[in-house]
């Protein structure tokens, strides 16, 4: 598949509110396909839509556990509460304090648009509340506690 150009921030497609899929195309399939690699390329662990210029509302994500696909994502149960550093991949370089639900349960459709019920915490829950925010035209800097920071990379031996 192809790597596609990453929006950042101030790009206006990061604003705008994404639409639903209502069927699985080819086009939405190689969409996916795109995001998959372009996520792992970039070392992220989720990836929105609008984040390669495409206002629908697909995320793709993998926390180290094998690539999550879902197409109109809906938080439909939250609790506890986690706060840590969070950055996003429109966001190069920078991260910020960020305060999230310690448990997400989302309902959504699948890469065959079958209906799907899943459950997440830690990063998982942190990257499912991140990646719909994208879908509603939100950056998690619109949460930062402390405002952004410069990341500090570890250099690998």
């Amino acid at each position: 598949m192809a790597l596609r150009e990453i929006r950042v921030m101030g790009d206006e497609v990061l604003t705008k509110t994404c639409k639903e899929v209502t069927k699985m195309t080819l086009r939405t399939k190689i969409l996916i396909h795109d995001m998959l690699d372009t996520m792992y390329d970039a070392m992220g662990v989720g990836l929105a839509a609008p984040q390669v210029g495409v206002l629908k509302r697909i995320v793709v994500i993998d926390v180290g556990e094998g690539p999550i696909v879902l197409v109109n994502p809906e938080i439909i149960e939250t609790s506890g509460e986690q706060t840590g550093d969070e950055g996003c991949l429109s966001v190069p370089g920078k991260a910020g304090t960020v305060t999230r639900p310690q448990y997400v349960k989302v309902k959504a459709l699948n890469e065959e648009m079958e209906p799907v019920i899943l459950e997440g915490e830690d990063l998982l829950a942190r990257a499912f509340c991140h990646e719909i925010d994208h879908l509603d035209g939100h950056l998690y800097v619109e949460l930062a506690e402390d405002g952004l920071h410069e990341v500090q990379y570890e250099e690998e031996e």
